[in-house]
């Protein structure tokens, strides 16, 4: 069957994108000819760069045992790290840039190659200034340098003489023409190589190496003159924090609310043209500009200066969260700042300023009496106790109120600086990375679904109409990303909230940045496809000596009725070992009828119509076959796997249709296609030296996954298995065709009872979470942005649309982002995220997601609205790709360089006094102690024994993984639980839930006293200390001293008392906050399992890696020097 007649529509194949639907940006895409728009190329900062072996020395992890550090530096000084410009005379030696990326990631087709492509690794040696560790390159790299990069060469003078460049005080230059001061090189001529499918070769060893145009640079003072002072302006303090946010809920649609409906017909009502606000200006730090005339536009690039045409004003004031009815996880409540999105009304604050009537200086927005406690000044080796004791919270954006009331939730949107640079080159000096982190189908319990014939977007960029839009008057819009000035639709003038006419400034979808489109008809050709599953089941001598299978089949028997689907769905089954087992499940049937096909080279189909069954029709033959399925193979004595046959086996029977593949696999892949052989060296395990064979060994799953992507076919690995399977080749099948992978190391039904509960948790709530198929996502952002490279589980399917056959809602995405052009005339840039998908309903949806961030121009304003978790994140992220593409080694450097470059940068061009220490933001206190907990996290840590799909796994997770969770896996979360009381706890559900304060990740502050939980995401540790309050072990545990703990404990008793309740009552808590189910594992202070647990203490030293004081003395010696 061919889908050409419907790829265009449904995002399959190689059809065009959706007509009407998430379409490229063509002013972001193309460049009119012989336009250059005034700009020169400009690198941008990329932490993730090969790099030269550096010497040893305290913090690079040497290969041997730990060697204490001296009391004096063990490095010769070396160059400065900074991009700025010396006194005359002077040599400057600077890290090497790492290769910028290029400004569009090329189209790609179904070929191996979903995701950005890398370029190819160039056979001359790179330029003397490259280096290899620096993760983003200096902006303005003057003529004379170093022929190499060296540790032992004499460091040049830094003082009051070093100039600096003051993009926040000197003229800027006009949006086309660069200003007159700068001293630039002309541009590069534009070459076609680069939407083409090869990209060109790179002029350098850096892994991206094409650099997107710099924008236009101020003037720097002379040589000689005195450093000026940065200038605070342009931060806001941040203020009061709205209440806590809702957990997660089951469904992410309104409950008891049907959509908005489209206008009731009959006569229109007579329609009042709406006057301008009468009301003061907006209050600001600054005074507003002069005023332009009511009707005129200001040159240059149309609608960048708000505030200088006709007001209708926006309707988006006074919209209250809703009271927190469920309070949330500390560590996810303090990774997102807690919004809501529930329906409210919609009233407008009269003659409140919206983004039509937002001064011009409103980036400028500046506490002028003292410094905004985000720049407040924290030497890091003075003040021990950085660690707060309630979480973190993600940073507040500097917009006036009313904009950021209805902003996008942090928790679904979240950009790494919640400032964005003018340009690229002040970016650069920042030395912090530019993007954004996604959780795009998260459960949310308030969920605005609209129902409309037409859905509003930008003819030009096909951006959705949104809060942040200005109306220029009743019937016209400008998009907020291109600046086009739209017409708006009839239809659009109706308010279902309101039942009004008139207001079109008050729709649902002007007033919140999460909103839900009913699609109409015109965005798919075909009928949407019914929800369908397929289990591919391994049923080898090893798999059912685990006895996995009695739990998955039980598990699906109990929640077959909570599939999420349909009259229409679905289902089917293939065993395998060394031979393909189909069922025969067709209605009518007294039982299910196995069938055998031996010939695992040429695979086919031995009775395709009734392999795939209708669910509802054929319940009684499916629930058979769950529940003889374990008997069939119990005496099985076959060893061999064939997954490779049987996945392509699947691949056939789902094509016509689409659909989720859920493959259950317990060892290596040993016979046909696909069959792999063992790679890992157990002896090498805990070498400091480069781990080996983090690629994929072939490209067969990864080519079979993206034949999958293009028939709308997801596959789900669930890998059980206590030997080496080589996850790092597996993982393809689910990283290409957008799917998730499970991992249970070391699974049996009787020796490790904590993973068959965990097993059986994860496994309902795969079954029963909510799915969208057939989806693709577009991001958008504001015309002068970019997005180059994209991290999560997807396929490219062109430079900025992502190709998802299934999307759930515990998939997070990343990307990394570029300023292409100057964004001086702009007080706020905006980004949009539209998911479309097809719900298990049959619904085609379209997710919209839009977040409004403030322009600033100056670097202390960048520093100021830096989100710390939010960078570790997407620095995780990068570094699993460098991992892969060079080596491991190479990564770790790079992310211990972006440390040292963000503190220096801060050091050199924010600090107006200096002073000794190892000096940071408040805001950034703790990116050290992140960047030194990746270093010791599973993904990155060498020399302790790790096992490579352990390894793997946990590198699969920090990409696909939403950043709430993902920083628990890096930096867990420690509680003293012997002493819980009632002061400060929780009340959910008639429940108590207490709430202990955080603790430092170190062993001082254990006591033997005491019983402690670590909470590292994942897995739970409650550690025992051996003279433990014997209180808490007779009321919490039933035992009646430390000793008397099992070993292999991993519940806690149900007990009738006030402790137990306690403790029981708050583990619970941490775990429903979280889609997965995390094993609890109860150990003593004798235990074999201390170790897992105190692997996890970042802040102490092990014999291969440093302690936390020890790293910062490492950093504070590379920035001095």
């Amino acid at each position: 069957m061919s889908t050409a007649g419907f790829n265009s529509q449904n995002g399959t194949g190689t059809g065009q994108t959706y007509v009407n639907g998430p379409s490229q940006n063509p002013i972001g895409l193309q460049q009119l000819p012989g336009v250059s728009y005034g700009i020169t190329h400009q690198p941008i900062y990329n932490p993730m760069q090969s790099k030269a072996p550096a010497p040893p020395g305290p913090g690079l992890y040497p290969s041997g045992p730990y060697q204490p550090i001296p009391p004096t530096s063990s490095y010769q000084p070396g160059p400065p790290l900074t991009s700025y410009p010396v006194p005359s005379g002077q040599a400057l030696l600077t890290r090497p840039p790492m290769g910028g990326p290029p400004p569009h990631t090329p189209p790609q087709s179904a070929s191996p190659s979903p995701g950005p492509r890398m370029p190819p690794a160039q056979a001359t040696p790179p330029p003397p200034i490259v280096s290899s560790s620096s993760y983003y390159p200096n902006p303005q790299q003057p003529q004379t340098v170093a022929p190499t990069w060296m540790y032992n060469t004499a460091p040049p003078l830094i003082g009051p003489s070093t100039s600096l460049t003051t993009p926040s005080n000197c003229p800027k230059g006009n949006h086309v023409t660069p200003a007159a001061s700068t001293a630039t090189l002309p541009p590069p001529p534009l070459s076609s190589a680069v939407y083409s499918s090869v990209p060109p070769p790179p002029p350098s060893s850096a892994l991206y190496s094409s650099v997107p145009p710099p924008p236009p640079q101020c003037a720097t003072q002379p040589a000689g003159t005195s450093m000026p002072t940065i200038s605070n302006q342009g931060f806001t303090q941040k203020g009061p924090a709205p209440p806590p946010m809702n957990p997660i809920a089951p469904h992410a649609y309104p409950p008891n609310r049907a959509p908005y409906g489209p206008p009731p017909t009959g006569p229109q009502p007579t329609m009042k043209p709406t006057l301008p606000p009468t009301g003061p200006p907006m209050a600001s730090a600054t005074p507003p500009p002069p005023k332009a005339d009511a009707g005129m536009s200001p040159p240059g690039p149309p609608g960048q200066h708000f505030g200088h045409y006709p007001s209708l004003p926006p309707g988006y004031h006074n919209t209250a969260a809703p009271h927190n009815s469920s309070p949330m996880h500390p560590a996810m409540q303090a990774t997102t700042q807690p919004y809501s999105h529930a329906p409210q009304p919609y009233q407008q604050s009269p003659g409140g300023p919206g983004p039509a009537q937002l001064s011009p200086s409103m980036a400028a927005m500046s506490l002028q009496s003292s410094t905004p406690e985000a720049l407040r000044v924290v030497n890091l080796l003075q003040e021990r106790n950085l660690l707060p004791p309630t979480p973190v919270s993600a940073p507040t954006p500097c917009l006036p109120q009313d904009l950021q009331k209805i902003n996008c939730s942090p928790e679904v949107f979240r950009c790494t600086l919640t400032s964005i640079p003018q340009t690229q080159s002040l970016l650069n000096k920042a030395k912090l990375p530019l993007g954004l982190l996604l959780h795009p189908f998260k459960d949310l319990s308030q969920l605005p679904v609209v129902t409309s014939s037409t859905i509003v977007r930008c003819r030009s960029c096909r951006t959705y109409i949104n809060p942040f839009v200005s109306f220029l008057d009743q019937r016209r819009w400008k998009c907020n990303l291109c600046y086009r000035v739209n017409d708006v639709p009839e239809e659009f003038m109706y308010n279902p909230v309101s039942r009004s006419y008139g207001e079109p400034h008050k729709r649902p979808e002007v007033q919140n940045a999460t909103m839900e489109f009913i699609a109409p008809s015109e965005y798919m050709l075909r009928p949407p496809q019914p929800a369908v599953y397929l289990f591919v089941i391994d049923v080898s001598h090893n798999a059912v000596e685990t006895g996995y299978l009695d739990v998955f089949c039980q598990s699906l028997l109990d929640n077959i009725n909570s599939l999420p689907g349909d009259s229409r769905t679905k289902i089917g089954f293939i065993t395998f070992d060394s031979t393909i087992h189909f069922y025969n499940l067709q209605e009518g049937l007294s039982q299910p009828q196995m069938l055998i096909v031996s010939d695992i080279e040429d695979i086919f189909l031995p009775t395709p119509d009734s392999l795939l069954v209708n669910l509802n029709e054929c319940k009684e033959l499916v629930q058979d076959l769950l529940r003889s399925l374990p008997g069939l193979f119990q005496k099985t004595m076959e060893t061999q796997s064939a997954l490779g046959s049987a996945l392509q086996a699947a691949f056939k029977l789902l094509s016509p249709t689409g659909g989720r593949m859920s493959v259950f696999q317990t060892q290596l892949p040993n016979l046909g296609a696909g069959a792999l052989q063992s790679r890992e060296d157990p002896n090498q395990r805990a070498s400091a030296k480069d781990i080996q064979h983090l690629a994929p060994a072939t490209d067969f799953y990864k080519k079979l996954a993206l034949d999958c992507s293009g028939q709308q076919v997801a596959v789900d690995l669930f890998l059980l298995s206590s030997q080496y399977c080589d996850l790092a080749s597996l993982g393809c099948i689910s990283r290409y065709s957008s799917g998730s992978i499970y991992y249970y190391p070391s699974y049996h039904h009787q020796h490790n009872p904590a993973q068959v509960e965990c097993f059986q948790k994860d496994l309902k709530r795969y079954f029963t979470r909510k799915i969208g198929f057939e989806a693709v996502m577009r991001i958008r952002c504001t015309k002068g942005l970019s997005i180059y490279t994209f991290h999560g589980n997807f396929f490219v399917r062109s430079t900025d649309l992502l190709s998802l056959p299934n999307v759930n809602p515990d998939a997070g995405f990343a990307v990394q982002m570029a300023i292409d052009e100057n964004l001086d005339n702009m007080q706020v840039v905006s980004f949009q995220a539209a998911l479309l998908y097809t719900s298990s309903k049959g619904e085609r949806r379209i997710r919209v997601h839009t977040l409004c961030l403030p322009v600033v121009s100056s670097l202390a304003d960048i520093f100021a609205g830096a989100d710390v978790q939010a960078i570790t994140g997407l620095l995780a992220c990068m570094a699993v790709d460098r991992s892969v593409t060079a080596s491991l080694s190479d990564a770790r450097d790079a992310l211990t360089n972006a440390a040292i470059d963000s503190l220096s940068s801060y050091r050199q061009s924010v600090l107006t006094i200096q002073q000794p220490g190892l000096l940071s933001p408040a805001c950034l206190r703790l990116f050290p102690l992140y960047i030194l907990a990746l270093l010791k996290q599973k993904s990155f840590r060498t020399g302790t024994s790790t096992r490579l799909d352990d390894r793997v796994f946990t590198m699969c997770q920090l990409k696909y993984q939403p950043l709430a969770y993902a920083m628990l896996m890096i930096h867990p979360s420690l509680y003293r639980v012997d002493d819980l009381t009632d002061e400060g706890a929780l009340n959910i559900n008639e429940r108590t839930i207490p709430q202990p304060r955080l603790l430092q990740l170190s062993v001082e502050k254990l006591s033997r006293e005491g019983a402690f939980l670590m909470d590292a995401g994942t897995e739970m540790y409650l550690w025992i200390g051996r003279n433990c309050n014997p209180n808490f072990l007779n009321q919490v545990l039933g035992v009646p001293n430390s000793s008397a703990v099992p070993d292999n404990l991993f519940s806690l008793p149900e007990l009738d008392t006030a402790e137990s309740q306690r403790t029981r009552a708050f583990i619970g808590w941490l775990r429903d906050q979280r889609p997965f189910f995390p094993s609890l594992h109860v150990i003593r202070d004798d235990s074999q399992r201390k170790v897992c647990f105190m692997q996890n203490m970042i802040e102490d030293r092990t014999e291969s890696a440093l302690s936390y004081y020890e790293f910062l003395l490492h950093l504070q010696q590379q920035i001095s020097k």
